[in-house]
């Protein structure tokens, strides 16, 4: 059975209540592939970056397990093994296939990974099956138009869809497969990317929304400018208090978020173990992800 959110704050940083902030982590980049197109988002592999969706290398799941091997015995306060792309970690097989074999390795470890949530609905049992304990849905909009501005298109089961239509769809998945996952006993966290011209006005419904469908957590990340919302002016702190006000009506607001890249081990803010962990990297032009 999953960890439940209480355990979660004493074990997870993203949930930390003041010493459990002192937790590590180790962020596994198997998960290339993507299956939607952020606005926000361009995808690439370089080591200069400290951001989400960035790593130096994407590793095979056998890979991440050395590598989790590796960061426990460099960080003794390492409780959580998570992926978080650099690309979506339902796209291809590999992440899940990672926590299988982590399962049996490290059994004691927290497993947590992070999603778009386009194919969660029907995923979500084989998610809790390989022990996932906390699972990241990205959810920037529940009206379809508004999300169509921050998405441009949708691959789903072969067929690429755009506008409101690919919109639809993935509201859909997303909200649904937050409802079944939870059901299974598994904690979900929701990020959404705060665009104060295009969803600004929007995040109390999504608050609202995702906590009906069983979120526990709600964590608004400030856009980066960048690919095609590169002249959206980011949101300053203002914006970021008043949406963090409307949305803690209906659900808990982690207001620490360090935005982490995906290949980040060690404990948030501290020394980052990442270089020794990940043997090798490349390094390439820069990107972004909100992963």
């Amino acid at each position: 059975m999953p960890i439940n959110y209480e355990e979660l704050t004493k074990k997870h940083p993203c949930f930390a209540r003041g010493k459990a902030g002192n937790t590590g982590r180790i962020h596994l980049p198997t998960s290339a592939a993507c299956n939607i197109e952020c606005a926000f988002c361009i995808r690439s592999i370089n080591k200069k970056e400290n951001r989400p969706g960035v790593a130096s290398t994407i590793i095979t799941p056998e890979e991440a397990v050395e590598a989790t091997g590796r960061a426990l015995e460099l960080c003794k306060d390492l409780k959580v093994a998570g992926i978080a792309g650099p690309g979506d970690t339902l796209a291809s097989p590999y992440a899940l296939q990672t926590f299988r074999l982590i399962k049996e390795r490290y059994p004691q470890i927290v497993k947590c990974m992070s999603t778009n949530g386009l194919l969660l609905n029907e995923k979500a049992e084989e998610i809790a099956e390989v022990g996932i304990d906390s699972l990241t849905v990205t959810v920037n909009a529940v009206d379809p138009e508004i999300e169509a501005r921050l998405n441009k298109g949708i691959t789903y089961h072969g067929k690429h869809y755009t506008g409101v239509e690919a919109a639809e769809i993935l509201i859909h998945n997303q909200i649904e497969g937050i409802r079944k996952v939870s059901a299974l006993g598994v904690t979900v966290k929701v990020n959404t990317v705060l665009v104060p011209s295009i969803n600004g006005p929007h995040i109390e419904e999504i608050a609202r929304t995702v906590s009906e469908a069983g979120a526990k957590i709600y964590n608004i990340i400030p856009l980066i400018p960048q690919h095609l919302l590169k002249d959206e002016p980011a949101p300053d702190c203002k914006d970021l208090f008043v949406a963090r006000a409307k949305a803690e009506k209906y659900i808990d607001v982690f207001r620490h978020c360090q935005r982490c890249r995906a290949d980040a081990v060690g404990v948030p803010g501290k020394e980052d173990y990442s270089e020794q962990v990940y043997l090798k990297r490349v390094a390439v032009a820069d990107t972004f992800s909100h992963g």
